[in-house]
């Protein structure tokens, strides 16, 4: 549950990130991205153990708002899934047409 709740907020803080402020973009990046503790963000800026643990609480429930109102990350995942199942189909259907394999090849890299 850890990882996948890790993973969900990077991914929405990968799509939200400009809209959060300078404090909330700080803080979720050293806790989820650097794996810093409480402690160590705390001791770092100066402030509480509670103080970090209440800001990144809320920006967590700020980027799961912004991504029920846009669905940035939602149609990210759709998209990606849409673009692997033909992938998939065009290498099985049609393993020897290289050119056809590079485009859509390239379509997976669009979402990078």
């Amino acid at each position: 549950m850890a990882i996948e709740k890790t993973n969900r907020i990077n991914a929405l803080f990968d799509f939200y990130e400009p809209l959060l402020t300078e404090k909330q973009m700080t803080y979720i990046a050293l806790y989820y991205r650097d794996d810093y503790s409480l402690g160590e963000i705390a001791e770092n800026f100066e402030v509480s153990r509670q103080a970090v643990y209440d800001n990144i609480k809320r920006t967590e429930k700020i980027l799961e708002e912004y991504e029920e109102k846009l669905g940035l990350y939602r149609q990210f995942e759709q998209q990606s899934q849409k673009t692997d199942e033909v992938l998939d189909y065009v290498k099985n259907k049609y393993p020897d047409d290289r050119k056809l394999i590079e485009l859509v090849e390239n379509l997976e890299k669009m979402e990078e």
